[in-house]
């Protein structure tokens, strides 16, 4: 136990999560309790229940445990490992003076022991500074981990203050990190560049539109200013897209570039065009070599490494195409480390932008 940090304040990093392992039984129990958040298949209670229950995990999971196996790193899970990896070097370069762990949504470890290992570094903690591995604001991302921390501080923590860092989409920090490390993947032989964002149902966004009137329910809505676009996680995609091509200069570039969603589940409309879509697509219209980028997670994962660099490889070469390059997520990379130190020292300074969530 390392009781020398001297800060009252802990960073506590939670991404998605993974199964313990790539076994069928592993991948079941991390499906159901992902499939039955309310917040991902937001159906009710028991229609959910018998969905997951009844149909999806008598299916799934042998399908997705070969999908992870596909995937599957020596050391584990890659998105477990790598956000141990992010951990690791954001511990290093702040040293003793704010206690740093992570946490899962999902499987483990949970944010429950995220803010044990906190207090075990430092018995002193007051406030935990929790920032969602998730640049855009959805329901079944940011809002379920707000949701599930506030649960974990009020029945467990609830001497302790949660504060949480607020979608960075468009933070210039960010974007920065963002597209240098896109970077030295842009090189002149591409024709197109996808930026594939996760996608959800359409209801999703029509349900946090705070003015009831504006997603999807106006022309070319994500471009047209409202207080709405604060929890619309197409416009954040849009305008990450959109930064992103302004710091990188895109438009100059040799390829074109465009937005897709990937991920569908079940029959209800969700965000398009659907990213094996525009694969199929562009590599009918002549496309010969793409690169796609995953903006919308931070580690690379089952829906980057499987989903885009495995099966939207092999979608898009059975289409007429040629190459896919599967561009890796921000992951470690050393600009994006900075930016998590920024923030960690910004909340240890009390200085503005952080946003204070009660646990009551």
């Amino acid at each position: 136990m390392n009781q020398t940090t001297k800060s009252k304040i802990g960073i506590l990093l939670v991404n998605l999560g993974s199964p313990d392992t790539y076994e069928p039984a592993d991948v079941k129990e991390y499906l159901r309790e992902f499939l039955l958040d309310e917040r991902v298949i937001d159906l009710p209670k028991p229609l959910r229940k018998l969905l997951v229950e009844g149909i999806i995990l008598n299916i799934r999971p042998k399908e997705s445990g070969e999908a992870y196996e596909l995937i599957w790193w020596d050391e584990g899970s890659p998105l477990i490992v790598i956000t141990e990896q992010v951990r690791n070097k954001l511990k290093n370069r702040l040293g003793n003076k704010i206690p740093v762990s992570i946490g899962m949504r999902y499987g483990n470890p949970s944010i429950k022991k995220g803010i044990e290992d906190l207090l075990e570094e430092n018995l002193n903690l007051e406030e935990v500074f929790l920032i969602p591995l998730y640049p855009q604001y959805a329901m079944a991302t940011t809002e379920t981990v707000t949701e599930k921390a506030k649960e974990v501080f009020k029945k467990y923590f609830s001497h302790l203050k949660l504060r949480l860092k607020n979608p960075f989409y468009n933070d210039p920090d960010y974007i920065k990190a963002l597209g240098e490390s896109m970077r030295p993947h842009l090189t002149d032989d591409i024709d197109h560049l996808i930026f594939s964002y996760h996608g959800v149902p359409e209801r999703h966004i029509k349900k946090r539109d705070i003015t009831g009137k504006h997603c999807l329910k106006c022309d070319d809505c994500c471009n047209v200013t409202s207080v709405a676009h604060t929890y619309c996680y197409r416009h954040h995609d849009i305008m990450t897209t959109k930064n992103v091509a302004e710091y990188l200069n895109l438009d100059s570039m040799s390829f074109t570039y465009s937005n897709a969603f990937q991920s569908k589940l079940g029959i209800d409309p969700w965000l398009t065009p659907a990213t094996d879509k525009e694969l199929e697509r562009l590599a009918e219209e002549g496309i010969k070599k793409v690169a796609v980028v995953c903006p919308a997670f931070i580690s690379d994962c089952i829906e980057t490494l499987e989903e885009i660099g495995i099966r939207g490889e092999e979608e898009f070469m059975q289409a007429g195409g040629k190459e896919l390059k599967l561009i890796p997520c921000i992951n470690d990379h050393n600009l994006w480390i900075q930016t998590l130190e920024k923030w960690s020292l910004t909340v240890l300074n009390k200085e503005n932008g952080i946003k204070e969530i009660t646990t009551t």
